[in-house]
């Protein structure tokens, strides 16, 4: 069983940051691949990066690449989400998941077991 808590959201103005994170509970985390999604009012779930907990090997949006940063501690049982020179487009609920597979990673909703319950970011332009 893995608990997921995010935080880090808020108000920003368009091309600033912020930081998310995703606090997890549980053990055995070099077993999953974590993953950041995102969903805007009126719009389904999307993608937005991953990595693998063992091996750090990483993926992203073409929306994002370039922008944000996913990494992980695993000091501290986090995966963090640095988003840069955001975008209003970015403004969603976004969501930290957690996906049991060993060195390699997901951008299928469907293959992520655990989800955080969510921390909302709005960009205002």
């Amino acid at each position: 069983q893995v608990q997921l808590v995010e935080s880090g959201g808020g108000l920003v103005q368009a091309g600033g940051s912020l930081r998310l994170s995703c606090a997890a509970s549980g053990s055995a985390f070099f077993r999953y691949a974590m993953g950041w999604f995102r969903q805007a009012p009126g719009k389904e779930r999307e993608f937005v990066a991953a990595i693998a907990w063992v091996n750090g090997i990483t993926i992203y949006a073409d929306s994002v690449k370039g922008r944000f940063t996913i990494s992980r501690d695993s000091t501290k049982n986090t995966v963090y989400l640095q988003m840069n020179n955001l975008e209003p487009e970015d403004t969603a609920v976004y969501y930290c998941a957690a996906a049991f597979m060993v060195g390699t990673t997901s951008t299928d909703a469907e293959a992520y077991r655990y989800w955080g319950q969510g921390t909302q970011v709005t960009v205002s332009s």
